[in-house]
């Protein structure tokens, strides 16, 4: 009798399946979306990952390109991030409009997206230069030939991320999709793949003479002109968005290249131990994914009215952590698998068997999830409060946060593991 009662009351899996679909949305449908979009960003990370490591002896030939690829990718995510979670927030509040003119809410949103990236890129370009020279970092780059990678690459990035970001919002408006569970894992996972081949073909044009600096100088020039334009623009929303993101941008830049700076400072973390190297944007994908969303849900329920930012979460914010905590237990176990495989799929020397990267994610992963629910409900808030649009503000700290928070939990539990 008493195993029927504890068997009646207990924790079945169909009851576990039921109230994950409950946390993840009203309907089944909402709660695929979350997990078909959680198990792409997760599967296409290894592939960012294989290349992050593949293209390893370019980064270090090019040095300081390490502390400059953790940022790029995390700029691409951020600024468009921050692009699906307004458009979400104008689905929801009904101003939404499939139109490309420059003065609707669309064809606003995405001018700024563009002209971010390229200003921020040859920001992220100087300060990955200046952190090198300050901290003793092996200098085989210039700044010029920096910029043109940074910028050339994330313009080649963005160009195909912004068509998933506007696809996607299309689609949410056309199918009922909600964005919300859409956009961070999407967007996250297409900034890792594309940023990182688009930087290494950008990087084969140095040491072509002088073709590089050349281009470099150029882009300067223009990046100048971009950022003089778009702070004075006429057009009210894509100046505020410009404005309003800046500083979020260059804080959470500054944090990816932390995240760099360790990678940097560890490359012998991809000599000794490749599967790590190959799990690291996996694991800060998925975090930071999972944060993206936890920081557009309480977003779009801060607009609607649903959440009142208090100091001590609501219930409908202890919900959404909820859902965070209740698919990271999954994407973590999925992630270990599939860098795992990865590694030996590829023929990576010295691969640690499945147990310890388990292990070692799991660990990592205490402390990172803790740091991304706080930081992602009290950022959003913060930014209401403050009367700003925690559309702009959230996910990037986010995100950034946990690329150096992530990467160097990653490192550190692995070294108290004994594996590097």
């Amino acid at each position: 009798m008493a195993r029927s009662r504890h068997a009646a009351g207990g924790l079945r899996p169909d009851r576990l399946l039921r109230r994950l679909v409950e946390l993840l949305g009203p309907t089944g449908s909402a709660a695929r979306q979350s997990l078909v979009a959680l198990g792409f960003n997760s599967a296409t990370s290894f592939a960012a990952g294989a290349m992050l490591v593949g293209f390893e002896d370019t980064w270090s030939r090019l040095s300081p390109m390490l502390i400059l690829v953790p940022a790029a990718i995390g700029l691409r995510g951020n600024v468009f991030s921050t692009l699906g979670n307004r458009l979400s927030t104008s689905i929801h509040t009904g101003t939404f409009r499939v139109s490309f003119k420059a003065d609707s809410v669309l064809g606003q949103n995405l001018l700024a997206s563009f002209s971010l990236t390229l200003v921020m890129s040859v920001i992220l370009a100087g300060f990955a230069k200046v952190l090198a020279v300050a901290l003793g970092v092996v200098q085989h780059v210039s700044f010029l030939e920096l910029a043109m990678v940074s910028a050339l690459g994330g313009i080649l990035g963005s160009v195909v991320v912004a068509a998933a970001t506007v696809l996607l919002t299309i689609g949410a408006v056309r199918f009922e999709w909600d964005l919300d569970n859409l956009v961070a894992p999407t967007v996250s996972t297409l900034g890792d793949v594309i940023t990182i081949p688009a930087l290494y073909l950008a990087a084969q044009l140095i040491g072509r003479g002088n073709v590089a600096s050349v281009l470099g100088g150029i882009v300067v020039v223009i990046t100048a002109v971009v950022a003089v334009v778009s702070w004075r623009t006429s057009l009210e929303l894509f100046k505020e968005i410009f404005r309003e993101s800046l500083p979020v941008l260059a804080a959470a830049l500054v944090l990816s290249a932390l995240a760099g700076l360790v990678l940097q400072k560890q490359q012998n973390l991809l000599h000794l131990l490749p599967a790590l190297g190959i799990l690291q944007p996996a694991f800060v994908s998925s975090a930071g994914a999972l944060g993206g969303i936890l920081c557009g849900r309480i977003a779009t329920n801060l607009h609607i009215g649903s959440v009142e930012p208090t100091l001590a979460p609501g219930a409908e914010a202890r919900r959404d952590f909820s859902l965070v905590f209740g698919l990271a237990v999954p994407l973590l176990l999925f992630n270990a698998l599939g860098a795992w495989l990865v590694s030996l799929l590829t023929g990576s020397s010295g691969a640690p068997g499945f147990g310890w990267l388990l292990s070692t994610s799991l660990l990592a992963a205490l402390v990172t999830m803790a740091f991304v629910a706080a930081l992602a409900y009290y950022s959003t808030i913060g930014a209401w409060r403050f009367n700003v649009d925690p559309d702009t503000y959230g996910t990037p700290m986010v995100t950034a946060s946990v690329d150096f928070v992530g990467t160097m939990a990653l490192v550190v539990v692995a070294v108290a593991l004994g594996l590097i």
